[in-house]
C-alpha cells in the first residue's frame, strides 16, 4: 500500500505533507527505544522541544516526481502574537558557512519576533516572504512596516533540485497553521526530507532534558535539522568507522562533508540574551560528541529561545525602563548547560534513527543508518542500555 501511495504520487506530481514510510526496509525507531541513552538526566513527557510549555512544531515535506526532496518546518515559542509579544533569544555561530536570516537584529535586539522556519538554502528568501505576509496579516498586526522573520536553513542539493525553489507560500503556511503540541515528526519530513548526516540520511530529530526540582524544574527542548558531515560516534562508539562510512575513508563513493546543521533550543527558564547565547554554545559540543567537526562548507547555527512570560518583551511597551528583567544568576547555569548538551546529542540521533533511505535527483539514493548493525556496534562497545546504570538526582 506503501509503494502504492509513492507511485500514485509520481505519477500525480503531487506536493505533501509525507510522514508514512516510502521504502520498505527495517523498522526505524527513535534511539531511546532501542536502549540508547543519551547522559543522565530525564526527558519530559514526549521527549520532544514541545515539551516546553507553549511550543509547537508544523511540517510540511515536498516530495514530487524523481528530482524534488525538500520541505518546511516551523518552531512557535508561543500560541500568541509573536510580534506583539516577543521573546528573548540569541544565536550562536558555529560555523558562518550558511543563509541564515534574521541573524542580526537577534544579536542586537536580543529577542525574535516571528516564529522560527526551517527549509533549504535556495528556498529561504521565498520563506521568508511567505512568513513576512503571514505576519503583517495576523490582527493586530494591521500597522506593522518592519519584521524580521528568522529563517534557518540547510543545504539538500544532494537530493533534491534545490535550483527549482520548490518550497512555496502555501507549504510555508501549512507549516504555521498547522503546528502543535505533543509528538514531533522525526527523519525524512518537513526541512529534513533530503537532508544528509555524517554518511547517511539525516533529517529532523528532536528531543528535551527535565530539570531537578532543585535546580529550577525547567525544560529544555531541542529540534535539529541535521545535514553534515564526520565520522559517527554514538556513545563513544565509532559507529561510522565500523560501518565504514566516514570522512577521509578510501573509497569510490564520493562522501558528504558539507551540508550544516540548525539547532532550535527552547526553555521555559527564565534567561536574558545573554544567559540564551550561553546556553546556545553549549549545543555545539553535543556536534562534536557525535563526530560532526564543521567543515568549511558547514554553516552551523543554535537559536535559543526562552518562553517564560517574565522574558517577554511586549512591542507596545510604556515603560521607559526595564525594572523587573528575570534572569537566572550565572552560578545556577550548570544544569541547563547540561540538558542542553544532552538534549542536543539525542535529537541529532534521533534524526539518524528516524530517517529513512531516500532516492532523488539524478537518481541518487542516500542510506539510512542501518539500525541492527548499529545496535551491535554499540553492544559491543558497552554503549547501550545506559539507563540501568545509577539514575541522575530528580530532587
Amino acid at each position: 500500500m506503501k509503494i502504492l501511495t509513492y507511485a500514485i504520487c509520481l505519477a500525480i506530481g503531487c506536493s505533501t505533507i509525507l510522514e508514512s514510510k516510502i521504502f520498505a526496509q527495517e523498522k526505524r525507531s527513535r534511539a531511546r527505544e532501542l536502549g540508547v541513552t543519551i547522559g543522565i538526566l530525564p526527558t519530559g513527557k514526549w521527549n520532544a522541544i514541545t515539551d516546553v510549555p507553549g511550543v509547537k512544531v508544523g511540517h510540511t515535506s515536498v516530495i514530487s516526481g524523481q528530482n524534488v526532496r525538500t520541505g518546511v518546518t516551523a518552531i512557535l515559542p508561543h500560541e500568541g502574537n509573536i510580534f506583539q509579544d516577543k521573546v528573548a533569544a540569541a544565536v550562536y555561530v558555529g560555523n558562518g558557512f550558511g543563509k541564515m536570516m534574521g541573524i542580526s537584529q537577534i544579536q542586537e535586539l536580543g529577542n525574535i519576533e516571528t516564529p522560527i522556519l526551517l527549509t533549504n538554502t535556495l528556498n529561504a528568501p521565498k520563506v521568508a516572504d511567505a512568513l513576512i505576509d503571514y505576519m503583517i496579516k495576523l490582527p493586530g498586526n494591521e500597522n506593522v512596516r518592519s519584521v524580521n522573520s528568522v529563517i534557518g536553513e540547510t543545504n539538500d542539493g544532494g537530493l533534491n533540485d534545490i535550483r527549482g525553489r520548490h518550497v512555496h507560500a502555501e507549504h510555508v503556511l501549512q507549516s504555521l497553521t498547522q503546528a502543535k503540541s505533543g509528538p514531533v515528526a522525526e527523519g525524512n519530513v518537513g526541512a529534513g526530507v533530503g537532508t544528509e548526516t555524517l554518511g547517511f540520511k539525516g533529517g529532523i530529530g528532536t528531543a528535551s532534558r527535565k530539570l531537578p526540582a532543585s535546580k529550577g524544574g525547567y525544560t529544555i527542548g531541542v529540534l535539529v535539522q541535521s545535514n553534515f558531515g564526520g565520522v559517527l560516534q554514538i556513545n563513544g562508539a565509532p559507529v561510522g568507522r565500523e560501518l565504514q562510512n566516514f570522512y577521509m575513508m578510501e573509497k569510490k563513493e564520493p562522501y558528504k562533508a558539507d551540508g550544516s546543521c540548525m539547532i532550535v533550543i527552547a526553555t521555559d527558564a527564565p534567561l536574558s540574551s545573554r544567559n540564551l547565547e550561553r546556553l546556545a554554545k553549549r549545543s555545539y559540543i553535543s556536534f562534536g560528541n557525535v563526530g560532526g567537526f564543521s567543515s568549511n562548507g558547514s554553516g552551523d547555527y543554535s537559536i535559543a529561545f526562552s518562553t517564560n512570560p517574565a522574558c517577554r518583551v511586549p512591542y507596545n511597551n510604556k515603560n521607559q525602563i526595564e525594572l523587573d528583567v528575570k534572569d537566572i544568576h550565572n552560578d545556577e547555569l550548570s544544569a541547563l548547560f547540561m540538558a542542553v548538551w544532552e538534549a542536543t546529542e539525542e535529537a541529532i540521533i534521533n534524526s539518524m534513527f528516524m530517517a529513512e533511505d531516500m532516492t532523488g535527483i539524478s537518481n541518487r539514493t542516500v542510506k539510512a543508518l542501518p539500525i541492527n548493525k548499529t545496535l551491535e556496534i554499540l553492544k559491543k562497545y558497552n554503549a547501550l542500555n545506559h539507563d540501568k546504570l545509577p539514575k541522575a538526582t530528580t530532587k
